[in-house]
């Protein structure tokens, strides 16, 4: 089983670096925390690493600051985690140079990089498969790990409202609450916490909306300069996409945020009628069924159009 392969790794190993993808969102991160943190507990040298540094409302995660964005000089790795990236190139590291054993653990789809590569696209996050590792190590996890894996599960659920909050969703999360988890601390550092760049963005944002004629879909756009004028960081706009998604009627919603002045990164969401993965796969990018993104070259209605003409032919 791949799990005790992943385990005879960790026994036989002892330094290791954790990494996931850039722009970490909840799992990214909570993922990351948790399992360094846990081989850490198990005495391991650790390494935790993201490109881009813990968004503010995750700071409340204990020892959140072991996650780095640099790394030390010369480093070098016996074994490298690789988490909820996707594409190996999410990472931004060159990751196969600096360990000697690659371990991929995902739920995106076509994640097969890694060696040992686990993969499971029907858990709900990638923080529900540091939780069955864990577990199978027999390690006893601590209250830091357990708010880290249980963040992951509440934000790539949606605060259990998507269709990825299935039954084990339900059973880890309680387990963690009985670990002396507050979900009530959680979700109001992760939800009920934001800056005020954050509002003051989102009202640039809204008025940018624009509904398909079939009323099937809808998206919004952050522009560089909303995010000069507000004084908010990239970060800020994490969820905005769900603004066009909440509409009634619609199917697909996407986010256009701006990258440079010729580049733009688009975020799909559906309601779960579309496969939005794959649209993004057409685009060069790739994700789940319910939840994809992509980068795509052009001015803001060159990409539009691309992209909206994409998603014309899907609907139809």
């Amino acid at each position: 089983m791949i799990i005790q392969q992943i385990i005879e790794i960790i026994n036989t190993n002892q330094t290791f670096l954790v990494v996931a993808h850039e722009n970490p969102d909840g799992d990214a991160i909570g993922s990351t925390l948790g399992l360094a943190l846990a081989l850490r507990d198990m005495g391991k040298e650790v390494v935790a690493y993201n490109v881009n540094s813990v968004p503010a409302v995750m700071r409340f995660l204990p020892e959140s600051d072991f996650i780095s964005n640099s790394l030390p000089e010369n480093a070098g790795f016996d074994v490298a985690f690789v988490l909820d990236a996707g594409d190996l190139e999410r990472t931004t590291l060159p990751v196969k140079d600096l360990c000697q054993t690659l371990i991929n653990i995902d739920h995106h789809p076509d994640s097969t990089f890694g060696d040992p590569c686990y993969l499971d696209t029907t858990a709900c996050a990638t923080a529900v498969l540091i939780y069955r590792l864990l577990s199978a190590c027999q390690y006893p996890m601590s209250l830091p790990v357990a708010k880290a894996l249980y963040l992951g599960i509440l934000s790539d659920t949606g605060s259990f409202r998507y269709s990825s909050a299935n039954q084990e969703a339900f059973l880890v999360a309680g387990e963690l609450v009985g670990l002396g988890v507050d979900p009530w601390e959680v979700s109001s550092n992760l939800y009920e916490s934001h800056a005020p760049e954050r509002m003051k963005l989102l009202g640039m944002v809204l008025p940018t909306l624009h509904i398909a004629a079939s009323g099937r879909y809808a998206s919004v756009v952050l522009t560089l300069d909303a995010l000069k004028k507000s004084g908010a960081l990239e970060e800020h706009a994490d969820g905005f996409v769900n603004y066009p998604r909440s509409i009634s009627g619609v199917e697909v919603a996407l986010f256009f945020n701006q990258i440079s002045s010729d580049l733009y990164k688009i975020s799909f969401r559906s309601r779960g009628n579309i496969d939005v993965g794959s649209l993004a796969h057409k685009l060069g990018g790739g994700g789940h069924h319910n939840a994809a993104g992509a980068k795509l070259s052009g001015s803001l209605d060159e990409v539009k159009t691309s992209v909206f003409t994409l998603l014309d032919q899907l609907l139809s």
